[in-house]
């Protein structure tokens, strides 16, 4: 199933899906966060750099399935498959949009 997502967001799930750190970090905000397993990485530096570190790290896919708005944020659930434990698993994925951009970012389970 194909679902609609804003452009700020699936310009961040193109860049995941081409595995580029560089990409991935210029689809946010010039001082953007991201909170993925407890820590948080603020800073397209350090946005990149974490993008970086999971791609050595792990082998993955994520598609996403389901798109809504809770509490003023975009949910986007997604269904990941890789070499990460817990493979597969459905992930949430809650967005900040500042315009084009994501200007916060929250991955859990």
């Amino acid at each position: 199933m194909t679902i609609k997502l804003p452009e700020a967001i699936e310009a961040y799930f193109d860049a995941d899906r081409d595995g580029s750190p560089d990409a991935v970090a210029a689809a946010f905000t010039e001082n953007g966060s991201v909170k993925d397993k407890g820590k948080s990485h603020t800073g397209r530096d350090a946005i990149r750099k974490w993008m970086a570190d999971e791609s050595r790290q792990y082998s993955y896919t994520v598609e996403p399935f389901h798109i809504a708005l809770e509490h003023g944020k975009t949910l986007v659930m997604a269904h990941a498959v890789g070499t990460f434990p817990g493979s597969p698993i459905d992930l949430r994925f809650l967005f900040v949009l500042a315009g084009d951009k994501v200007a916060e970012l929250e991955i859990t389970v």
